[in-house]
């Protein structure tokens, strides 16, 4: 079965929901933007001068011609990568209104069927597909990797570049003993609050970044005109051309540092999700360009006209405040550097789930610390492991020329790939010419090429650092992806027939006890091996089974109304059902009670339309087939200690309540019209329900069989093993009582 062909038109069905908005929304959400997209990108002019001068690629000479080039490399960075392809085309590209390097994968995913998700519709028969799907993954997974490292250096760049402040407020050199402390403790307590999540103070964050934006233009507009107000001149290309005339390979190598006032750019179309296209724009446009480039402007102005540094690592922001105003500054520059922080933190729990759903990352915790705002969710243990790597480089490097180095090459692998897909997606989505994709790789592809190899000579100097990081996340998720399409591999070529379970009859030669069974399975069709373990070895079973399969989609938001899928098992009187819930990368699966007593209520609902194709009768075609159909809306089950008030619905009502036993009532509506068989196998499914539901997991170990290469054999024998053993089960199962759960292991020799 075809999940993403059975999801149909979920996401068009989302495009054709969101209706035009009017100015006063999009104002708002503009607003709201400031605050959790341009944190980042807003505290860019704390460190990009200072990284650019930093060492000893280039000097600030008397001519100013370094200066003038840096600034004209930063307005044209800004304005052709920022503005020009993430503001103006990449935004473009959404997924159902959603952006992110899956929504791009996602995107090509669905319009050229190379998905490589286990059930999820990939052409197994085609050679040449599987390897382009492979390929595809590899580099949406590279430039996740790259995220993540983002998530680590951010913090420490944004952080100890705002407390670098103390070294021009400080005398003589007691800011060396006071700036490394206080960074640390800010990255601790910004870190160790994450599990209160953001939504009590969030709406201080907007204000607050607003504020800093107002900051950064009026220094700069008093920098131009106290200082040089002829800077403008600067912006010119021709001081780019000059720059790297005099410059040359100094020049060059300085570029690592000068792409950084880019970093967050990707932030703008990753929480596309959460605002939209025209709040984006708006803010950018009118509010975040402008202040950056007069910040730029402003501080250029102030750096030309005085060449007396004590060092190049001075040249940066707060030498260019006046000095009466560098206190305040600094506590409104940390202030905005740690809502930046919480931004990308908050973005890299977001895309480990994203990873996790698409069975490329093992299954972790997963908090949501709001109910009422969507995507704001707490990872324990990647905060845990964020926190101990943020610390390690910022206590390892202590100086911004490391920690940017890093940081520089992360988000210019990040716009690399963003790049490359995008080009993919303007040809197979956009169905536009194929010389207007090469266009756009070419021109955006050499600018950042460019930058990528500026930070690739760093190496020695910091620019290990992701690639360290992003080739450890790699290895796990690759070893997780690949051990799970071996699993499932496994599962479906080890099914048991339907026609094997109708000859055991209607008992399945076991004793049926009242009470739901729920055996967890990834198969989408037929009966998972383990189960036959069950009826071989277990004296009774359950009255009513339900094999239920959790599948993710590669498509941002699966509609509520889709994604239940129910079907039969066999005759009517065997009481044994299939249920596939769908889940798109981004939604919140329902991890409490709601989640059975929705699958209640559809599996009810799938009774009570009743399944026409045969009515309980299997003919020997379609004895190994089956058959699911969605179920807009489950009929509604009540389920109270006291008596039900009387109601304009009809109520299909279990007899006697045992004591402390909650009664379950389906309410159907009025002129339903319900027959005896219906009736009679909505009561039992009632009684299986008062009786209680039981989950059957089974604990499958991993081994390669025998013959397996050795790099399998380690791929799975060890490090999947490991991954497995601590990681968690299925997010639904996390609150079930150990009373209420059977854990059965079995062995996969794959």
């Amino acid at each position: 079965m075809d999940l993403e062909a059975a999801h149909g038109a979920g996401a068009p069905a989302k495009q054709q929901k969101r209706k035009r908005e009017s100015w006063g929304a999009s104002l708002l959400l503009a607003y709201q933007s400031l605050g959790v997209v341009y944190g980042d990108v807003a505290t860019s002019p704390l460190y990009v001068y200072k990284s650019a001068f930093a060492g000893d690629d280039i000097q600030h000479t008397a001519g100013n011609e370094e200066i003038y080039g840096v600034l004209s490399f930063v307005f044209w960075t800004l304005t052709l990568i920022s503005l020009l392809k993430y503001v103006l085309i990449v935004l473009r590209a959404d997924d159902g209104g959603e952006g992110g390097t899956f929504a791009l994968y996602s995107l090509i995913c669905r319009h050229v069927r190379a998905g490589l998700l286990p059930g999820g519709g990939a052409n197994g028969d085609d050679e040449l597909a599987a390897a382009a799907a492979r390929l595809l993954l590899l580099f949406a997974l590279l430039g996740t990797c790259m995220v993540i490292g983002d998530g680590v250096l951010t913090p420490a760049v944004s952080v100890f570049s705002a407390v670098s402040g103390l070294e021009l407020s400080m005398e003589h050199e007691h800011h060396k003993y006071v700036q490394l402390p206080v960074t640390c403790a800010i990255l601790i307590g910004l870190f160790a609050l994450q599990h209160y999540g953001t939504h009590r103070v969030g709406f201080l964050f907007a204000p607050i970044v607003c504020i800093w934006l107002l900051c950064i233009s009026i220094i700069g507009v008093y920098n131009i005109v106290h200082w040089n107000h002829h800077v403008y001149r600067a912006l010119s290309p021709y001081y780019m051309y000059q720059f790297l005339k005099k410059t040359q390979t100094g020049g060059w190598m300085s570029l690592g540092g000068i792409l950084l006032c880019v970093t967050g750019s990707e932030a703008m179309y990753a929480d596309l999700g959460h605002f939209s296209q025209s709040s984006i724009k708006i803010a950018f446009m009118s509010v975040v360009y402008p202040a950056l480039v007069l910040a730029y402007m402003g501080q250029a102005a102030y750096i030309s006209q005085h060449h007396s540094f004590e060092n190049s690592y001075h040249i940066g922001f707060y030498v260019s405040v006046p000095e009466k105003l560098r206190w305040p500054v600094m506590v409104i520059a940390i202030l905005a550097a740690v809502v930046g922080s919480q931004a990308v933190i908050t973005g890299t729990f977001s895309i480990i789930k994203q990873c996790s759903s698409l069975s490329c990352f093992p299954s972790v915790k997963i908090v949501h610390t709001s109910s009422t705002v969507h995507g704001q969710i707490y990872i324990p243990e990647i905060n845990w492991i964020l926190m101990i790597l943020c610390l390690a480089v910022t206590l390892g490097f202590r100086n911004t020329k490391h920690l940017t180095n890093a940081q520089g090459l992360a988000v210019i692998t990040v716009m690399l790939v963003t790049t490359c897909l995008m080009s993919l997606v303007i040809v197979l989505c956009w169905n536009k010419s194929i010389f207007l994709a090469l266009g756009f790789l070419l021109f955006f592809g050499t600018i950042e090429v460019l930058y990528f190899s500026a930070s690739l000579v760093k190496f020695h100097e910091g620019a290990w650092v992701p690639i360290t990081l992003s080739f450890i996340f790699m290895i796990v998720m690759c070893v997780w992806h690949y051990g799970t399409i071996k699993k499932y591999e496994f599962d479906f070529q080890n099914k048991v027939s339907v026609n094997w379970l109708l000859n055991l009859g209607p008992s399945l030669g076991i004793v049926r006890v009242r009470g739901i069974g729920l055996i967890h399975t990834e198969l989408v069709s037929g009966i998972p091996a383990i189960f036959s373990h069950f009826v071989t070895n277990l004296p009774a079973f359950h009255q009513v089974l339900v094999f239920l399969c959790v599948k993710s989609v590669p498509v941002p938001h699966v509609q509520p109304e889709e994604r239940f899928l129910v079907g039969r098992i066999g005759p009517k009187e065997y009481r044994l059902y299939r249920v596939i819930v769908r889940y798109g990368y981004r939604d919140v699966q329902k991890d409490d009670l709601e989640f059975e007593k929705d699958l209640v209520n559809s599996i009810a609902e799938f009774i009570r339309s009743g399944d026409s194709d045969h009515n309980g009768i299997l003919d020997d075609a379609d004895k190994s087939s089956e058959k699911v159909s969605s179920v807009s809306n489950g009929i509604p089950l009540w389920e109270e200690d006291g008596e039900h008030d009387a109601s304009p619905h009809q109520e299909i009502d279990t007899q006697i309540a045992a004591p402390n036993q909650k009664k379950a009532r389906f309410v159907l509506p009025k002129n339903a019209q319900v027959d005896n068989e219906v009736r009679r196998e909505l009561q039992e499914l009632m009684d299986a329900r008062e009786a209680g539901m039981s989950f059957i997991l089974g604990h499958s170990y991993m081994k390669a069989k025998s013959g397996s290469s050795f790099i399998k054999r380690i791929v799975i024998n060890f490090l999947y093993e490991f991954l497995r053993r601590n990681s968690r089960g299925p997010s639904y199962a996390a609150t079930i009582p150990h009373a209420s759960t059977l854990e059965v292991g079995m062995v996969y020799q794959v």
